[in-house]
């Protein structure tokens, strides 16, 4: 039934609750050309229930009326911090659950390095969900585990993109449990599973040897300038910054993300979660003092349930309030979809047919006039350093 009502694919953002609720378990998530999931009915099985037309959060849309605080926040334990993306505030919440005898689901790769949710209970697995991983997980079961362990009382924190925490509301129907609590992110969209594959095998190739570990976002070179980094069981590296790496190109580039987040229905500041989490851009211009270039977290507390769980955290963290509306100034994809690109279906076209690099190369690199513009600011930059002028206009010009 669902697959009749979600007509094109831009309907569809693949979060699995019309697999989990189906009773007859006839609806499968199939990868396109492209890589992304869908639902598939076995309609021979189908009994027309509807349930998975009834929770399916891109035809209901739900919208939340709430009132969301922004702070920027730092995980005081300097070690976890560098080892996170940004500020660290996820392995404070999620240590806070797993203390309270809780369960944390998020998304990790699995032994072929595939992303996927799972759920972990202890501190020593949590670092499989810190950092962030920029393709769509594949959410599987996860929800009917997460109703399951709710039911039996025990206290959950499910993490995931925002679409993905529609998702499992939707799939709970709803309902409040006071023993949940749940985080979204700021997401700039999901690029596919099957180009990430693709990306996987070509740095392979390239070593010579499996990946063992895989880094999104190294600080070596600063959380500005974070940095892609593949372990291989050679014991050979590879790392380049996120204006170097390809993949990281494609994805900025907007070139290979799901049809659905070029007009995502998820995007705003009235939240389903109970937290929110971001990079916190800008933070030059609204928190000077703050800006170690070590990371710091932008996070919306969109809930009752979210300010207390932050209230229990709080000494454990540097935080200070700020104005939301100027933190989405510098985070527009808080409130922003991506704008298609006009190469994108010439470079999913040539996905299966030109070496990673070379497809990269032909449809995601700058013209002549981003390259001078992009050229002349590094050399503005750079002129102004030497000068020991760049910090004095940090915290003297506000740009409008």
């Amino acid at each position: 039934m669902i697959d009749k009502k979600i007509r094109f694919k831009r309907d569809c953002m693949g979060c699995h609750g019309c697999m989990n609720i189906c009773p007859e378990k006839c609806i499968s998530m199939e990868s396109d050309k492209e890589g992304f999931l869908y639902p598939k009915v076995d309609y021979d099985v189908c009994i027309n229930c509807k349930k998975c037309v009834n929770i399916c959060p891109m035809i209901s849309k739900i919208k939340e009326d709430n009132k969301p605080l922004a702070y920027a926040c730092i995980n005081k334990n300097e070690k976890i911090r560098l080892e996170s993306s940004s500020g660290g505030v996820f392995t404070l919440v999620a240590e806070h659950v797993l203390d309270s005898g809780g369960i944390v689901f998020g998304a990790c790769f699995d032994y072929k390095f595939e992303l996927e949710h799972k759920w972990v209970k202890t501190k020593e697995h949590l670092s499989k969900l810190r950092g962030s991983k920029y393709l769509q997980s594949k959410i599987g079961s996860s929800y009917s585990h997460a109703k399951h362990l709710l039911d039996l009382g025990l206290y959950v924190l499910f993490s995931g993109t925002p679409c993905q925490i529609a998702g499992l509301k939707s799939f709970l129907g709803w309902k409040k449990y006071d023993n949940l609590v749940t985080i979204d992110i700021i997401c700039h969209g999901v690029p596919s599973p099957k180009v990430w594959g693709k990306y996987v095998k070509f740095r392979e190739r390239e070593a010579n040897s499996s990946t063992q570990r895989i880094f999104f976002r190294r600080k070596d070179e600063g959380w500005k300038r974070f940095s892609v980094s593949f372990l291989f069981k050679n014991d050979t590296e590879y790392r380049k910054t996120l204006n170097e790496d390809l993949y990281m190109k494609a994805f900025l580039q907007d070139v290979c993300l799901r049809p659905s987040c070029y007009d995502c229905e998820f995007k705003g500041l009235n939240r389903h979660s109970d937290i929110t989490l971001a990079d916190f851009w800008g933070i030059e211009n609204i928190l000077p003092e703050m800006d170690d270039d070590k990371g710091i977290s932008l996070i919306f507390v969109n809930s009752k349930a979210g300010e207390a769980l932050i209230e229990k955290i709080a000494e454990k963290m540097q935080f200070k309030q700020v104005d939301i509306n100027e933190a989405v100034k510098y985070n527009l994809a808080a409130i922003k979809s991506a704008a298609p690109n006009p190469n994108r279906e010439k470079f999913f076209k040539e996905l299966d047919k030109l070496a990673f690099d070379k497809l990269v190369k032909k449809y995601c690199s700058d013209n002549l006039s981003v390259r001078v513009k992009k050229r002349i600011k590094v050399l503005t930059k750079t002129v102004l350093t030497k000068l020991g002028l760049l910090d004095f206009i940090k915290r003297n010009v506000t740009i409008k």
